[in-house]
């Protein structure tokens, strides 16, 4: 058989997988001897046939008002209800039942980004009275009750979590969007959710620099409104109480400074609602590009659990461990494992304000030494980032991890390996999960101290969670094959709903793989991830990106994740972006930009020999790119992702679209003069592209 014939015979939903299955690595003994999850019988109880009844084990970690009676109700799928009949408050379960115990410990530890600020601990009492008087602000002065929706559009401070969990102790539902996000993008989740009150704060450090915050919330305002949504009340914390950091003048009858109304609350207690455990507790929107925002609508009894009990078996969370997720709470990993899974067991949670690197690579190992953290979470982009400008920076620090995770993305063998050995110090594990804002918690893990590590890989499914690999028909591809990853069966942290949008909830996640829509039974309606994955014969899952992030070249689809993970062998590459180009003859082509390890002296053409030498030797000849960029930087979202779209777009001569909330906009116009003045010199025309083809383009990399 020709390659041709075997290229024609890869189904449409299968990706090219070339991937080299790497060795196991195992946990140290010490950290199997005190891990929460040490024996294998856990297996068993999270088995299948204990499904669902083996997320009660998880419902037990909490504190219920009433206890449940329904552990999953069915009835109208694919609208999953967990703990039917039971009430609770997530707030109290964060912050009031620590008290008897725990009052003095510290709860939060927030780090401000200026070094010279000493580091603040609030303690579990002093959390609870934050708590109550924002609450009562919020009740009394915002007007608002059960059911409400809020929206926070905050940086990390620790006012964030107190906001979120003032929100819950009265039913009221949060909705944070990213601080990082536009005003106009933050009106838009105001309009979709409904708020008539916006928390924001007037300014925040970042990089060395304090940011105008506040500028944006009336430009939220505005958007709002223009969407047919008012916004009565605009709260505004004050970095320093007292001072104000914005230039934006603050709107009378509208604006209020916190600082100045919570006076009149100090003491006040608020007894926490009992809410049932389906009531939604926040709304988290996914990153679209276009149209309607997604409010993925999270409960309270289900998520909570969800988050609690892997918190407690796969980030191994002590109540006395100090811990560390240096993601920001704006994302769905800062609800789940920095505010609600890490409080709710008790344990100290530790937010930091500012970039990683600021002021120099060695900053995160500097705070991990001196508060004594022994957790730490992360994800793939700001390790790369680490790795890049300070490679050598955590042998400097007598820091001692017992645990890692990263998140977020799929994670290169290489810069894993540098993980576990540089900044683990090989003495940590390292959990590598696989999630989505929708899931509420992970997926596919490994549990530390059970399975051994496999880099590249995210691991088996998480407990309790059931996957399978299916072709575009819905049959089941055999271990070593790609395809599209569901879940066959419900979870207490899956989302309930998109916020009033139940139509596309059914149509974007369920709608693909159910084959009877009138059914009652779970088995029939899978969760489609939107992700494409290899399982090994191990059961060990590799994740290949989003089903769209996938470069068809010549009928071979390849997956984003293997070509950047195999530039990322050279060892002078630091970041790695695959992106597709328009070609005449293959459809399309494959070019990857580049950015380098300070201190490299190979010349850019000679690094682009070897990029391409090592996709060649990785993957195969067919995914040659075409070109080789080597650029100073990669454009890159506040969160630190590369914005892949925006490098796509110069790769195809077409427009890059807004890229003024990049965190590096100016980079932009930089690699487009350099990449376009290249192409154009070596004979490279502009194409004419179709609609279909600019709209490929203009959505590539977005989720």
């Amino acid at each position: 058989m020709t390659e041709g014939q075997e290229e024609a015979q890869v189904s449409e939903s299968q990706i090219a997988v070339h991937w080299r299955e790497e060795e196991y690595y195992y946990p140290p003994e010490s950290f199997v001897e005190q891990a929460n999850a040490a024996d294998p019988a856990i297996f068993d109880r999270f088995s299948e046939e204990n499904f669902p009844d083996c997320f009660k084990e998880y419902s037990d970690m909490l504190s219920w008002d009433t206890p449940w009676e329904t552990i999953l109700d069915t009835s109208n799928p694919p609208f999953w209800k967990w703990f039917v009949g039971g009430k609770l408050n997530a707030s109290y379960n964060c912050v009031d039942r620590h008290l008897a115990a725990s009052a003095n410990k510290a709860a939060i530890i927030w780090v401000p980004e200026p070094e010279s600020v000493e580091p603040v601990a609030i303690t579990y009492r002093d959390l609870y009275h934050r708590v109550n008087e924002f609450a009562a602000l919020l009740r009394d002065f915002g007007g608002v009750k059960a059911g409400d929706r809020v929206t926070l559009h905050m940086p990390m401070v620790p006012e964030l979590p107190v906001v979120m969990l003032a929100c819950a102790r009265l039913g009221v539902v949060h909705s944070q969007v990213f601080g990082g996000f536009s005003g106009n993008a933050c009106g838009t989740r105001i309009a979709d959710s409904g708020s008539r009150i916006l928390i924001t704060m007037d300014g925040y450090y970042r990089s060395g620099a304090m940011q105008d915050h506040k500028v944006k919330a009336d430009e939220a305002v505005a958007e709002a409104a223009k969407q047919g949504q008012e916004v009565d009340k605009v709260l505004v914390w004050r970095r320093h109480p007292g001072e104000y950091a914005s230039q934006t003048p603050m709107v009378e009858g509208r604006d209020f400074f916190v600082d100045e109304v919570i006076g009149q609350y100090r003491g006040q207690l608020v007894e926490p609602v009992s809410m049932p455990a389906e009531a939604p507790l926040f709304l988290m929107y996914t990153s679209g590009t276009t149209g309607r925002p997604k409010g993925a609508q999270h409960s309270t009894g289900g998520y909570l659990a969800y988050v609690t009990g892997t918190s407690k078996y796969y980030q191994d969370i002590h109540p006395d461990d100090t811990y560390w997720c240096m993601a920001d709470i704006g994302w769905i990993t800062g609800h789940s494992y920095i505010v609600y899974g890490p409080l709710s067991l008790g344990t100290t949670t530790v937010i930091y304000e500012g970039t990683p690197n600021y002021p120099d690579a060695g900053r995160p190992w500097r705070i991990a030494e001196r508060l004594g953290v022994n957790i730490f979470h992360t994800s793939p982009t700001a390790i790369r980032m680490l790795r890049k400008v300070g490679p050598d920076e955590p042998k400097k620090y007598d820091y001692h991890f017992k645990h890692m995770t990263t998140v977020g993305e799929p994670i290169e063998p290489e810069v894993w390996r540098w993980y576990h050995d540089s900044v683990g110090k090989g003495e940590a594990v390292i959990v590598d999960t696989w999630w989505q804002t929708e899931t509420g918690g992970f997926l596919g893990s490994s549990l530390p101290a059970l399975k051994p590590m496999k880099p590249g890989s995210c691991g088996p499914a998480v407990i309790g969670i059931f996957p399978a690999i299916l072709d575009e028909d819905g049959n089941e591809i055999p271990d070593g094959r790609a395809g599209n990853i569901v879940i066959r069966n419900p979870w207490p942290g899956v989302m309930e709903t998109v916020w009033g949008q139940p139509e596309r909830f059914l149509s974007v996640y369920y709608e693909k793989y159910n084959k009877d829509p009138d059914s009652k039974d779970w088995h029939d309606w899978p969760y489609f991830c939107g992700d494409g994955a290899v399982r090994a014969p191990d059961g060990y899952y590799r994740i290949l990106g989003r089903v769209d992030d996938v470069i068809n070249v010549a009928g071979h689809r390849l997956g984003t994740k293997e070509l950047e993970s195999a530039a990322l062998t050279v060892p002078e590459v630091a970041e790695a972006a695959a992106v597709p180009v328009v070609d005449d003859i293959r459809g399309r082509a494959v070019e990857m930009y580049v950015s380098v390890k300070p201190g490299t002296t190979e010349s850019d053409e000679e690094m682009a020999q070897k990029v391409t030498r090592a996709i060649e030797v990785e993957i195969g000849k067919i995914a040659r790119p075409k070109n080789v960029w080597i650029v100073p930087d990669m454009p890159k979202t506040r969160s630190g992702k590369i914005m892949r779209r925006v490098i796509a777009a110069i790769s195809n001569f077409t427009d890059t679209g807004d890229v003024t909330t990049l965190a590096n906009p100016e980079i932009v116009a930089d690699i487009k003069e350099q990449v376009e003045a290249a192409k154009l010199a070596q004979g490279e025309k502009p194409k004419e592209l179709s609609e279909t083809e600019v709209e490929e383009i203009k959505s590539f990399g977005s989720e």
